[in-house]
């Protein structure tokens, strides 16, 4: 599998820059290679190239610490963006995978197993396992419950967020995890165009609301070669990286195809109850969380000037304050060194209790100079560090440096806790 990946990535993603030919080509690669590493070094991605290339191709990959907050902060993010449309749309959860053997449902305890029957089933996984490529399924599955719950009321969506599996090299046999998140919406015929130019509005908008630079993300209509069976309409939004524009989102209008071959023979629970017996029409929005978290780490990344060293240029990890894995940095200068830890763990607690996420850099021993530290914490995309000293002890006092204006404002200790707190609301409602 690690060498069937490797081929693919070359002969699939890497053409992609080949293609560009020119001197410039070096540069973009080398260009691509750096940002890469970056998202390394900070802990965003395990190292190891098999890892970097998943990561690289848009799809579920080992992440590190940061990485894994800032994945968990996106979708957070998504989920409320949902919650909060306006919309009636209610979340579900189905599984990966389920298997049958002759009919029988296999979650049994393993002495109720035959030998005869475990051992028709290790080979069904093996040869054949029935993995999913989309969550759409299991909103179709769920849909007549949900409907009843909702006395057959239009419209309404059902919301959801797992891992699906994707074939890498078009054989079924080589596959590879992506982390996708998705919207079914089910309303009448007579108004899912309309649903459809909606939610295409509305999530074009989410994924801008978060970009440094948010005309780097597009939409555009599919074009009707490009369209999924059963598919009547298609509009992608998109990406524009480094090495060119790639979907990180989709969304079709489906019709009522599917809906009817998922549940034959109830047809008469599919009917609205508005006089007609039509059956809902479908929209689904599939988004690729972890091209669309590349996406924002591409998008955030700035070169800055180094004040001191104008040759220089200082990365800097700008994300939105609400993905921003940390938002703040704990230090301490120069003082009595167990003192000035005891009010870094007192202030630590603070913000834990407040749900900010804070990094321990008081906790580290190696000797840092203070540039050193404002350089990692820039590439780690922090958003406030804030530095103790023998004078916090004496009057209460500290530095506060932002990521994003390099300005150092002195405040009080009670104060900082709302004040980073403010910070990220206002952030929110922009």
């Amino acid at each position: 599998m690690s060498f069937r990946l490797s081929t693919w990535y070359v002969n699939n993603v890497l053409c992609q820059t080949r293609t560009l030919c020119s001197a410039s080509t070096t540069d973009l690669l080398g260009s691509i290679k750096s940002l890469q590493q970056l998202f390394v070094d900070r802990y965003y991605v395990s190292p190891g190239v098999r890892n970097v290339a998943l990561f690289k191709m848009g799809l579920a990959c080992n992440y590190g610490p940061l990485g894994t907050e800032l994945r968990s902060n996106l979708l957070n993010q998504w989920w409320l963006s949902m919650s909060s449309s306006g919309a009636q749309i209610y979340g579900i959860n189905t599984l990966c995978r389920h298997l049958e053997v002759d009919g029988e449902n296999t979650f049994q305890e393993p002495d109720e197993i035959s030998r005869e029957k475990l051992m028709k089933m290790t080979g069904i996984l093996q040869e054949s396992p029935s993995m999913r490529t989309n969550l759409l399924q299991g909103a179709l599955d769920q849909f007549i419950p949900t409907f009843e719950l909702m006395n057959k009321k239009l419209p309404f969506g059902l919301a959801e967020t797992g891992t699906c599996f994707q074939s890498l090299d078009g054989s079924g046999c080589n596959l590879a995890e992506v982390t996708q998140a998705s919207l079914v919406w089910f309303c009448s015929p007579r108004t899912s165009s309309q649903w459809l130019d909606h939610w295409a509005r509305h999530r074009l908008k989410w994924w801008r609301k978060f970009a440094l630079s948010p005309s780097d993300f597009s939409s555009s209509d599919v074009k009707e070669q490009d369209l999924e069976v059963a598919a009547s309409r298609g509009i992608q939004i998109s990406y524009n990286f480094p090495w060119g524009q790639e979907p990180i989102e989709l969304l079709w209008s489906r019709g009522d195809t599917e809906l009817l071959q998922m549940h034959k023979g109830n047809r008469s629970k599919l009917h609205c109850r508005d006089g007609r017996k039509t059956v809902p029409h479908v929209i689904a929005v599939s988004g690729n969380m972890d091209r669309g978290l590349l996406a924002f780490l591409s998008n955030s990344l700035l070169r800055r000037e180094d004040t001191k060293q104008r040759l220089q240029q200082r990365k800097v990890l700008r994300l939105h304050p609400l993905l921003a894995p940390v938002k703040v940095a704990l230090d301490i200068n120069r003082g009595p060194t167990v003192e000035l830890r005891r009010v870094c763990a007192g202030l630590l607690q603070e913000f834990l209790e407040a749900k900010i996420s804070a990094w321990p850099g008081y906790l580290e021993t190696a000797p840092t100079s203070m540039e050193q530290l404002t350089t990692k914490y820039d590439e780690m995309g922090v958003l406030f560090t804030i530095l103790i000293s023998e004078n916090t002890l004496e009057s209460g006092l500290l530095q506060v440096r932002s990521r994003d204006t390099t300005i150092r404002e002195t405040m009080h200790i009670s104060e900082v806790k709302n004040f980073i707190s403010r910070y990220i609301t206002a952030a929110d409602n922009i």
